[in-house]
């Protein structure tokens, strides 16, 4: 999937990722939407959330890994139905 590809930043020091603007953006809404309300309702999804948090990482690095966490979901259910046997028959 191409919505959460990282960059390296310009500077050596910094360790952290800059993550590309380019791909679907009505989809990255979407699995930001759903990272966001899993961290504030979902028992699984806080979850993760939570323990994110206590490794150290920001607010927003949190929700980042989540997203993508969701995003690897999405793309697992979409392969497995494309592999799947279609039932109809045409």
């Amino acid at each position: 999937m191409a919505l959460c590809r990282d960059r390296w930043p310009c500077t050596p020091t910094l360790s952290r990722h800059r993550l590309s603007l380019a791909g679907n953006r009505k989809l990255n809404y979407a699995l930001h939407m759903v990272a966001v309300c899993q961290a504030r309702s979902d028992a699984r999804g806080r979850t993760y959330y939570r323990k994110k948090i206590e490794e150290g990482k920001s607010h927003k690095e949190a929700l980042r890994c989540l997203k993508r966490r969701v995003s690897d979901a999405v793309f697992r259910s979409l392969v497995a139905d494309s592999k799947a046997p279609s039932s109809s028959a045409a």
